[in-house]
Protein backbone atom coordinates (compact mmCIF):
# COMPACT_ATOMS: atom_id res chain seq x y z
CA UNK A 1 0.00 0.00 0.00
CA UNK A 2 0.94 3.45 -1.14
CA UNK A 3 1.31 6.33 1.69
CA UNK A 4 -1.50 8.11 0.21
CA UNK A 5 -4.10 4.70 0.89
CA UNK A 6 -2.69 4.67 4.22
CA UNK A 7 -3.66 8.25 4.86
CA UNK A 8 -6.79 7.68 3.73
CA UNK A 9 -7.67 4.30 5.57
CA UNK A 10 -6.20 6.15 8.56
CA UNK A 11 -8.40 9.19 8.19
CA UNK A 12 -11.54 6.49 7.90
CA UNK A 13 -11.07 4.40 10.68
CA UNK A 14 -10.65 7.74 12.41
CA UNK A 15 -13.58 8.99 11.39
CA UNK A 16 -15.67 5.43 11.96
CA UNK A 17 -14.42 5.80 15.71
CA UNK A 18 -15.07 8.99 16.39
CA UNK A 19 -18.93 8.46 15.47
CA UNK A 20 -18.55 5.38 17.23
CA UNK A 21 -17.44 7.41 20.47
CA UNK A 22 -20.79 9.84 19.62
CA UNK A 23 -22.90 6.90 19.53
CA UNK A 24 -21.44 5.21 22.89
CA UNK A 25 -23.32 8.30 24.24
CA UNK A 26 -26.66 6.84 23.45
CA UNK A 27 -27.41 4.18 25.71
CA UNK A 28 -30.50 1.80 25.67
CA UNK A 29 -31.48 0.21 29.30
CA UNK A 30 -33.38 -3.17 29.29
CA UNK A 31 -35.36 -4.00 31.85
CA UNK A 32 -34.19 -7.56 32.38
CA UNK A 33 -30.77 -6.60 32.96
CA UNK A 34 -29.18 -4.78 36.01
CA UNK A 35 -28.93 -1.35 35.10
CA UNK A 36 -24.98 -1.08 34.95
CA UNK A 37 -25.52 -3.04 31.53
CA UNK A 38 -26.61 -1.28 29.01
CA UNK A 39 -26.65 -1.45 25.23
CA UNK A 40 -24.57 1.29 23.56
CA UNK A 41 -24.48 0.07 19.80
CA UNK A 42 -21.18 2.12 18.79
CA UNK A 43 -19.93 -1.86 17.91
CA UNK A 44 -21.58 -0.97 14.13
CA UNK A 45 -19.64 1.37 13.46
CA UNK A 46 -16.28 -0.74 14.52
CA UNK A 47 -18.22 -3.56 12.47
CA UNK A 48 -18.78 -1.97 9.34
CA UNK A 49 -15.16 -0.67 9.74
CA UNK A 50 -13.97 -4.00 9.68
CA UNK A 51 -16.21 -5.17 6.80
CA UNK A 52 -14.95 -2.67 4.89
CA UNK A 53 -11.49 -2.46 5.48
CA UNK A 54 -10.49 -5.53 7.48
CA UNK A 55 -10.17 -6.69 10.98
CA UNK A 56 -7.46 -4.46 12.26
CA UNK A 57 -9.22 -1.64 10.85
CA UNK A 58 -12.33 -2.73 13.44
CA UNK A 59 -10.07 -3.03 16.33
CA UNK A 60 -8.51 0.61 15.35
CA UNK A 61 -11.74 2.00 15.78
CA UNK A 62 -12.65 -0.05 18.90
CA UNK A 63 -9.31 1.18 20.35
CA UNK A 64 -10.25 4.73 19.30
CA UNK A 65 -13.23 5.20 20.49
CA UNK A 66 -12.65 3.92 23.98
CA UNK A 67 -9.56 6.17 24.78
CA UNK A 68 -11.58 8.70 23.91
CA UNK A 69 -14.31 8.11 26.03
CA UNK A 70 -11.04 7.32 29.06
CA UNK A 71 -11.86 11.58 29.00
CA UNK A 72 -15.40 11.02 30.22
CA UNK A 73 -15.04 8.22 32.43
CA UNK A 74 -17.20 7.61 35.27
CA UNK A 75 -15.81 4.02 35.38
CA UNK A 76 -11.82 4.57 36.48
CA UNK A 77 -11.47 3.06 32.95
CA UNK A 78 -12.98 -0.60 33.93
CA UNK A 79 -16.18 0.27 31.54
CA UNK A 80 -13.70 1.34 28.65
CA UNK A 81 -11.26 -1.91 29.25
CA UNK A 82 -15.08 -3.88 29.00
CA UNK A 83 -16.33 -2.43 26.46
CA UNK A 84 -12.59 -2.54 24.08
CA UNK A 85 -12.58 -6.73 25.31
CA UNK A 86 -15.96 -7.46 23.71
CA UNK A 87 -15.97 -5.00 20.87
CA UNK A 88 -12.68 -6.48 19.86
CA UNK A 89 -14.17 -9.96 20.45
CA UNK A 90 -17.14 -9.53 18.15
CA UNK A 91 -15.50 -7.31 15.35
CA UNK A 92 -12.47 -9.23 14.63
CA UNK A 93 -14.20 -12.70 14.30
CA UNK A 94 -16.75 -11.48 12.54
CA UNK A 95 -14.65 -9.06 10.32
CA UNK A 96 -11.71 -12.00 9.87
CA UNK A 97 -14.62 -14.77 8.91
CA UNK A 98 -16.43 -11.65 5.89
CA UNK A 99 -12.81 -11.16 4.33
CA UNK A 100 -12.40 -14.53 3.40
CA UNK A 101 -15.58 -14.58 1.33
CA UNK A 102 -17.29 -11.23 1.59
CA UNK A 103 -21.05 -12.13 0.80
CA UNK A 104 -24.52 -12.13 3.24
CA UNK A 105 -23.69 -15.62 4.08
CA UNK A 106 -20.14 -15.04 5.15
CA UNK A 107 -21.22 -11.82 7.37
CA UNK A 108 -24.15 -13.87 9.47
CA UNK A 109 -21.73 -16.86 10.06
CA UNK A 110 -18.95 -13.56 11.39
CA UNK A 111 -22.17 -12.13 13.35
CA UNK A 112 -22.99 -14.92 14.99
CA UNK A 113 -18.98 -16.12 15.41
CA UNK A 114 -18.50 -12.88 16.81
CA UNK A 115 -21.52 -13.02 18.97
CA UNK A 116 -20.61 -16.14 20.62
CA UNK A 117 -16.85 -15.05 21.00
CA UNK A 118 -18.02 -11.43 22.21
CA UNK A 119 -20.40 -14.06 25.38
CA UNK A 120 -17.45 -15.97 26.02
CA UNK A 121 -14.93 -13.02 26.05
CA UNK A 122 -17.21 -10.76 28.24
CA UNK A 123 -17.69 -13.73 30.56
CA UNK A 124 -13.97 -14.91 31.19
CA UNK A 125 -12.91 -11.04 31.38
CA UNK A 126 -15.27 -10.09 33.45
CA UNK A 127 -14.28 -13.23 35.81
CA UNK A 128 -10.65 -12.93 36.08
CA UNK A 129 -10.40 -8.79 34.82
CA UNK A 130 -12.94 -6.53 35.38
CA UNK A 131 -14.63 -7.52 38.21
CA UNK A 132 -11.94 -7.90 40.67
CA UNK A 133 -10.71 -4.42 39.28
CA UNK A 134 -13.98 -3.19 39.76
CA UNK A 135 -14.41 -4.21 43.49
CA UNK A 136 -11.73 -0.94 43.92
CA UNK A 137 -14.73 1.29 43.46
CA UNK A 138 -17.36 -1.20 44.96
CA UNK A 139 -17.87 -4.17 46.89
CA UNK A 140 -18.81 -7.31 44.65
CA UNK A 141 -21.42 -7.87 46.83
CA UNK A 142 -23.38 -4.44 45.68
CA UNK A 143 -22.97 -5.27 42.08
CA UNK A 144 -24.68 -9.31 42.79
CA UNK A 145 -27.36 -6.91 44.49
CA UNK A 146 -28.01 -5.20 41.45
CA UNK A 147 -28.03 -7.48 39.54
CA UNK A 148 -30.30 -9.73 41.83
CA UNK A 149 -32.94 -6.76 41.88
CA UNK A 150 -33.83 -7.78 38.36
CA UNK A 151 -32.70 -11.46 38.11
CA UNK A 152 -32.92 -13.53 41.38
CA UNK A 153 -30.87 -16.27 39.65
CA UNK A 154 -28.07 -13.96 40.48
CA UNK A 155 -26.95 -14.60 43.81
CA UNK A 156 -23.16 -14.65 43.64
CA UNK A 157 -20.20 -13.09 41.03
CA UNK A 158 -20.35 -16.85 38.95
CA UNK A 159 -24.62 -16.35 38.34
CA UNK A 160 -23.93 -12.92 37.65
CA UNK A 161 -21.50 -13.78 35.00
CA UNK A 162 -24.25 -16.56 33.59
CA UNK A 163 -27.43 -14.98 34.12
CA UNK A 164 -26.47 -10.96 33.46
CA UNK A 165 -23.39 -11.02 31.46
CA UNK A 166 -23.41 -13.73 29.05
CA UNK A 167 -27.34 -12.94 28.50
CA UNK A 168 -26.59 -9.70 27.93
CA UNK A 169 -23.28 -9.76 25.43
CA UNK A 170 -25.61 -12.03 23.49
CA UNK A 171 -28.68 -9.75 23.28
CA UNK A 172 -26.14 -6.90 22.20
CA UNK A 173 -24.38 -8.88 19.74
CA UNK A 174 -27.73 -9.58 18.12
CA UNK A 175 -28.93 -6.44 17.86
CA UNK A 176 -25.80 -4.65 16.60
CA UNK A 177 -25.93 -7.41 13.87
CA UNK A 178 -29.54 -7.60 12.99
CA UNK A 179 -28.69 -3.33 12.69
CA UNK A 180 -25.14 -3.62 10.85
CA UNK A 181 -27.30 -6.08 7.99
CA UNK A 182 -29.18 -3.57 6.55
CA UNK A 183 -26.85 -0.74 6.69
CA UNK A 184 -23.72 -1.75 5.65
CA UNK A 185 -24.05 -2.12 2.13
CA UNK A 186 -25.26 1.83 2.42
CA UNK A 187 -22.41 2.96 4.48
CA UNK A 188 -19.64 0.50 3.02
CA UNK A 189 -19.99 2.28 -0.09
CA UNK A 190 -18.12 5.19 1.08
CA UNK A 191 -15.32 3.44 3.18
CA UNK A 192 -14.54 1.74 -0.77
CA UNK A 193 -14.06 5.35 -2.06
Amino acid sequence: MNQTSNLNKLIKISLMAVIAFIVMFFEIALPIFPEFLKIDLSDIPALITGFALGPVAGIGVELVKNILHLFRTSTGGVGELANFLVGVAFVYPAALIYSHKKDKKSAIIGMVAGTVSMAIVGALANYYILLPFYENFMPIEAIVGMAAAVNNLVVDMKTLILYAIVPFNLVKGIVVSLITIPVYKKISKVLHR
